[in-house]
């Protein structure tokens, strides 16, 4: 006897016993079990989807009240196959009281969370991901980042290392001018630009990978943008500067969203709970996803980042860390950057330089669950540690 854990082990066991390539296609939706929460539900509209549930073979859970709609409002998990749940959306679509939101919404997200290939689309070209885990390899041209901070004071010490990470297996190169580490002071657009663009400058001479510009300033990521740059990774999610949409969707890169609360000066201060971390969290990428398609940018150009470390305890980041496929919700590539990060240290003790093993175990579970690119400092590790990774993800 066998359990199925997965829609590929599902795949490989009805072919291996001989099943109609059309059967397959048929069956496989039966065979795939979701759990769906929808919050903030009117108790009519609630009962209206446990019934419906039941009618096609799944079931929901709402609150014990929902019958009697002793309260306003209750949480409701839909529990079925993706065809049951499917058929809920079909049942429900015609139907008021916002059912026919509700049904949209649920037939989004069971095609988000099937995607496991995307095309990526910045200013210079298309990238695949999916196929196997992309290495983001991180090139600080800052004095006072956390682990990294005042290496590389030279442009050209900071280019060669550059070309040494595609050497080792880097993807992409993400160049970054300002210190994001908690606490770290903002700097100026034109210190930023002094610190970037000579780098950048000299990769785009070099390499024929992609360049990655770490701001959050629009005036820094465009002229990175016109010197070479294909992606713009904000930290911010583009709230910290009310240009930075408009500057990715004139320009074409591609944007990755990250979450964090407050600043980096004050993210690791104060109340660092949650009402739902996850749901909050996902919550707010699909508020600055739709911001951006508001301003012209296209869902092919965007990345997501549940923001490993900032403005999270380091059991938050870890659970983070262990559900990362439940952003695949909002159906675009997943970055994780857990590099070097302090939850490491509060397990195994010493400081950035001292996280290796730490960082490789981070990495094997940010695969295993879901992640289509890694951001991390020790590219020529990480490279066989994720290899490794994905060879057991698709066995």
């Amino acid at each position: 006897m066998l359990q199925l854990r997965s829609s590929y082990e599902a795949i490989e066991v009805l072919r291996k016993i001989d099943c109609d390539p059309y059967g397959i296609d048929a069956m496989l939706p039966k065979m795939v079990h979701h759990n769906i929460l929808l919050e903030g539900i009117k108790c009519n509209v609630a009962n209206i989807i446990k019934q419906e549930m039941l009618s096609v073979g799944g079931d929901a859970a709402v609150s014990r009240s929902t019958v009697s709609c002793s309260v306003n409002e209750t949480g409701c998990v839909i529990m079925g196959t993706a065809k049951q749940i499917q058929r809920l959306s079909d049942k429900i679509s015609i139907q008021p009281l916002g059912l026919s939101i509700i049904s949209k919404a649920v037939k989004e997200l069971l095609a988000n969370v099937s995607k496991n290939i995307f095309i990526l689309k910045t200013c210079r070209r298309e990238i695949v991901l999916g196929e196997k885990t992309e290495i983001m390899g991180i090139l600080n041209v800052t004095p006072d980042s956390f682990s990294d901070g005042g290496l590389f004071k030279d442009a050209g010490d900071a280019v060669e290392y550059g070309l040494k990470m595609m050497e080792e297996g880097a993807d992409i190169i993400d160049v970054g001018g300002e210190s994001s580490r908690p606490g770290a002071a903002p700097v100026s657009p034109e210190e930023e630009i002094a610190r970037v663009i000579p780098v950048i400058k000299g990769l785009e001479r070099s390499i024929k990978i992609p360049i990655s510009v770490d701001t959050t300033k629009a005036e820094v990521a465009r002229l990175a943008i016109d010197n070479g740059a294909d992606i713009v990774n904000d930290i911010s999610a583009m709230t910290n500067d009310c240009n930075m949409a408009n500057t990715v969707a004139e320009t074409g890169a591609a944007v990755i969203l990250m979450h964090m609360r407050g600043t980096p000066g004050n993210m690791q201060e104060g109340d660092l709970s949650y009402e739902s971390l996850r749901a909050d969290i996902i919550s707010f990428l699909e508020d600055r996803m739709e911001e951006g398609q508001g301003a012209g940018i296209s869902p092919e150009q965007i990345m997501v980042d549940p923001g490993i470390g900032f403005g999270k305890t380091q059991e938050d980041s870890m659970r983070l860390i262990k559900y990362l496929s439940e952003f695949k919700v909002l159906g675009r590539p997943i970055v994780a950057g857990p590099s070097r990060k302090a939850f490491i240290s509060k397990i195994t003790g010493g400081g950035p330089m001292e996280r290796m093993e730490g960082t490789a175990a981070a990495v094997t579970a940010a695969v295993l669950n879901g992640t289509n690119v890694v951001r991390v400092h020790d590219v020529k590790c990480m490279k066989k540690v994720a290899a490794v990774a994905d060879a057991i993800l698709r066995a």
